[in-house]
């Protein structure tokens, strides 16, 4: 009887992704938190601190729109085409944050 139980299967059965797994790994099992920028967040960004540094005016205004239009499109696309469960989840918050804040500042 302990001979059955010390033989090994002959086939291993596929390792379950783990909800940690998913959270935190992309579909060829890297962890992935943080990324290269892609284009929408670079721009989103330089937009936002060029807009901070400029003074009123229309042109400080286009920055802030073009700002608010990248960051959302990145935030978007995280949410939708995220690597992993928490990239998905960071787009959303910072769709949420976003729509928020732009509510409160009377932008949306």
């Amino acid at each position: 009887m302990s001979s059955q139980l010390s033989s090994k299967p002959e086939k291993l059965e596929a390792k379950q992704s783990t909800l940690l797994d998913r959270t935190f790994r992309d579909s060829e099992g890297k962890i992935v938190i943080a990324q290269m920028p892609n284009l929408p967040l670079l721009v989103g960004l330089t937009a936002t601190v060029l807009q901070s540094v400029l003074p009123s005016g229309k042109i400080q205004t286009a920055f802030d729109l073009v700002a608010f239009g990248a960051l959302f499109t990145w935030a978007w696309q995280e949410l939708f085409e995220g690597v992993n469960y928490f990239r998905r989840a960071l787009g959303l918050i910072v769709l949420l944050s976003m729509l928020t804040l732009g509510l409160n500042l009377g932008r949306v």
